[in-house]
Order: structure tokens, then sequence, then C-alpha cells
């Protein structure tokens, strides 16, 4: 595969979201990431349907959709961890990696001999990153977590959603497992770190990264509105806590989203909407002043915005550069003309299916550039492949290939 990472070798133990969306990340920037599976089970987001991938013939297959929107251009091994042959089968590919990918819970693959201190052994440079919900210390390492209840105990749903007084008001979780994929997100920068270092010192290193501490870390501007000001954050619908006006807005025939972002903008908004003195009204010209009057804004924005068809104030506000845009659904999302211009989706071979459709990774580079070619495997499909191509030649009999 080519890529920035085409020497770089990941063998991934986890499953689910927060793991596999590193190794997919790593995998799409070139790396060759060995997926480490259960036999016949496999990773547990495999039975997360439906819907499942479709065969050529039309019938469902045993592929579910969250399988596959975070395991493209990975090896698929199955290992048992349980049986002393399998664990010296990932010794082996340990020995043959560069990083290491595991999210059980803590102390568990110590148990199994896979400890960060046992890999280290085969492999003295090894960047060993284990994913947990709540770290390997403190009063709750023990404790198994998922993306819902870490969303709720981050304090994420306490600022998402709308005010408990309005209709269909309370806490909301965000519509995608977002903690799972911030947690991924962080896995590699922190391994791609580990990478850096290890290449200037020769070292390898141990990475602690917990799902509540992420959250805890992307709460942001929301945080520091807490610590510099001592309130708590509320829930607010859409609106931006720090920024007007920011909202969704209904037209005569749909709503929009406007996000104007600085004083500028606010008096180009003005001018489009022709309210051009909105923008030097004492109450409504700064973003200060815009934030203290919020309420008796909105209201002259909303009467305003109400009066035409989505498409002419779109048309208008993007003439005038103004941030705006529709509410689209996932599938407008595709249909965007500037998302296909961008190839943000495209069709991998699949030995079942024929092709599959994958969101690729938004990473654009001139001169590393990523490929696509690889789909998320089947369940145990280059077992025989990788330990040939490593010589690994233990028997483990329950690591069954379907190669």
């Amino acid at each position: 595969m080519a890529g920035p990472l085409s020497h770089i070798r990941v063998l991934d133990l986890s499953r689910i979201m927060a793991g596999p969306w590193s190794g997919q990340v790593l995998a799409d920037l070139g790396a060759d990431v060995i997926k480490v599976e259960r036999p016949e089970v496999g990773d547990d987001t495999r039975t997360w349907g439906p819907p499942f991938l479709k065969d050529q013939a039309g019938n469902a297959t045993k592929e579910a959709g969250y399988y596959l929107s975070v395991n493209r251009g990975k090896r698929s091994v199955t290992v048992d961890l349980a049986d002393p042959a399998g664990q010296q089968v990932v010794r082996e590919l340990a020995a043959a990696s560069d990083i290491v990918l595991e999210n059980f819970k803590v102390g568990t693959l110590s148990r199994y001999g896979l400890g960060y201190d046992d890999l280290k052994a085969v492999k003295p440079d090894i960047i060993y990153c284990s994913i947990t919900g709540f770290g390997q210390t403190g009063p709750k390492r023990d404790n198994a977590a998922y993306d819902f209840m870490i969303q709720a105990m981050g304090g994420l749903m306490s600022v998402t959603g709308e005010r408990d007084d309005l209709p269909g008001g309370g806490p909301q979780k965000v519509g995608i497992p977002i903690v799972d994929i911030m947690t991924g997100m962080y896995a590699t920068v922190a391994v791609l770190a580990a990478l850096a270092h290890r290449e200037r010192t020769g070292e390898g290193e141990y990475i602690d990264l917990a799902m509540l501490d992420v959250q805890t870390a992307v709460l942001a501007n929301q945080a520091m509105n807490h610590l510099v000001s001592g309130k708590t954050p509320q829930r607010a619908g859409n609106r931006h806590p720090n920024i007007q006006p920011q909202d969704v807005f209904k037209c005569a025939d749909g709503h929009i989203v406007l996000a104007v972002g600085n004083d500028g903008q606010f008096r180009r908004f003005c001018e489009a909407i022709a309210v051009p003195a909105l923008a030097d009204d004492p109450l409504y010209a700064t973003n200060q002043a815009r934030v203290d009057n919020l309420p008796s804004l909105l209201r002259l924005i909303a009467e305003r915005l109400a009066e035409r068809p989505l498409q002419e104030w779109l048309s208008a506000l993007e003439a005038a550069k103004v941030p705006c845009g529709p509410i689209n659904t996932v599938p407008m999302v595709f249909a965007d003309e500037q998302v296909q211009a961008r190839e943000m989706l495209r069709q991998l071979p699949h030995p079942l299916a024929g092709v599959v459709p994958q969101v690729v990774s938004p990473i654009r580079m001139r001169n590393a550039s990523l490929d696509f070619n690889r789909a998320p495997p089947l369940l145990g499909q280059h077992t025989a492949e990788v330990l040939r191509e490593l010589g690994i030649t233990i028997p483990v009999p329950s690591a069954a290939s379907q190669e």
C-alpha cells in the first residue's frame, strides 16, 4: 500500500470503534494494519446490524454496516488469545510490528502474557497504546464503558439538546459515536508522536488513553466558559454559547443554519437581508453586545428570514460571503457537488458484494498520496497470508482462515 506510513506495521488488537477508528486512520495513511479477531465470532461490530452488506445475488452477508465503517484497509487474522499457541502467534506478530492498539479491560492482556512489558520483551521499541473507558489508574479503572455513557458522564449531554423548558428539551447524545471517534483520533496522534520520538531516541512507548479523559478534554470552550466564569454551561439548542448570531432559522420553505463569526460578517449579513442599520445599532454592533441582547436579535432575524424561501437566502448570503448552509440529510450530503468533487465516497472491491461503498479519509497529501484499495476484511480473510509472510508456522487450530 502507498502512503506516508507504508513502512509501518500496526497490530490492531482492538474492537468496536475507538481503537479500530485509529487503526483505520493509520491504514488510510498506508500502514499495514493487521486486525486480530476471535475465531468464528470476530469484532463485536460484525453483528451490529441491520443493515448488513448484500452480496452480488442480493442476499444479506454477515458484514454489518457498523463494522464496514471502521475497518477499511486492514488484514484480518483470527487468533484465540486464550490459547497459549494463539498467544505465541500474537507475540510473533508484535515482534514484526511497530505499533500495538488494544482496548481490553485493564490487566486482561497481561494475564495472557500480552501486556506492554511482555511485548516489549520481544520488540524493545514497540509503541503500545491501551484504550479504555477510564484509564489504567483511578477508582473506575476496572469499569466497562461505551460511548453513550461517556457522553453523559463527560458533560457532553449537559450542553447538547434544547433547553428543558422548551418543546423537545432535555439532554441529548450526539448522533454519531463522537467520543469513540475522538478517542481514536487522539490515539492516532499519540502513536504518531511516539513514532517521531522513537525515530530520534530509539525508545518505544506505552500510551494510556481513557475515553473519559478524552471527553473531558474536548469540552473545550464550554469547559473554559465554566472555569473562567464559575457558571455552569446549559443546554441552548443550536445556539452558540459565545458567538452570535449562530442558530437555526426557519425560512418560508425550510430551515437555514446561520454561522456569523465576527462583526464584519454580521455587517454583510445585515446588508444581505436588507436591514443594514442593524449593524450600527449599539445593541448588536459587536459580538459581545449581540450575545448580551440575543433574544431581541433572534426575533428580528427570525422575522426577516421567514419571509423568503431557503434557496433565495442561501444564494443571497453566499454571495455576501456570510457563512450559512442548509440542513442536509445523509443522502443529501453525498449528493452535494462539493462532496462529490472531493470524492469522499468511493467504491472498493469486495469479495462478496463485488464492491462496497466507503467514506474515505479527508486527508489530502500532494507528495505522499493516500490510496484506498482494500475493503474491510472478511473474518480471518488474511490469516494464512499474514502468517506465511511473517514466517509464523506455529499451529493454531482455532484460528480458522476464510482465505
